[in-house]
């Protein structure tokens, strides 16, 4: 088999062993790395690679197993493990004690608005009531509800607003 011809087998699918690659290492360094390392195998082994019916799941198999035993290697502990696509789904202090801040003007803006504001807000953004049945506990048009509503959360944004812009008022 000529350099060509092998070229003209191994090229189509080495981006799909590449990505699998990095899928399975994290690190881009490390999965050029393997990528290599798989090439170079199939190289010294051209000979063989009649006997296969697929090279391309072959060579597949060889990296996903090429791989684990990177990863279960001492080398695997030098390893840098860092996903682009990884969320901290824990709060921070910081943002834990803005969320509580924020929540207390809520409940101070809240206290100053007109009684029938404040009730709406209650039964509609807390109880999760829907505005006809908010209508009839209240003994209140649809419509009116729906305004109340609009004007008790503009007062809310417009202060909370204010207060976080400009500090506490």
């Amino acid at each position: 088999m000529t350099q060509t011809e092998f070229l003209n087998i191994v090229m189509p699918f080495k981006d799909k062993v590449f990505r699998l690659a990095k899928r399975l290492l994290v690190s881009r360094e490390e999965a050029e790395d393997a990528t290599q390392e798989i090439i170079l195998k199939l190289w010294k082994n051209q000979e063989k690679m009649s006997n296969y019916k697929n090279i391309e799941a072959f060579s597949m198999t060889m990296t996903k197993n090429f791989c684990l035993d990177k990863l279960k290697s001492k080398q695997a502990q030098n390893l840098k493990i860092v996903h682009s696509n990884y969320e901290d789904h824990n709060v921070s202090l910081q943002k834990e004690v803005e969320v509580n801040d924020s929540l207390d003007w809520v409940s101070k803006i809240m206290a100053d608005l007109p009684e029938q504001q404040k009730m709406v807000v209650q039964l509609r953004d807390i109880e999760q009531y829907d505005y006809n049945e908010i209508a009839k506990m209240l003994d209140m048009n649809e419509t009116a509800v729906r305004v109340a509503l609009s004007r008790a959360r503009k007062t809310i944004r417009e202060k909370l607003t204010n207060t976080h812009n400009y500090g506490i008022k």
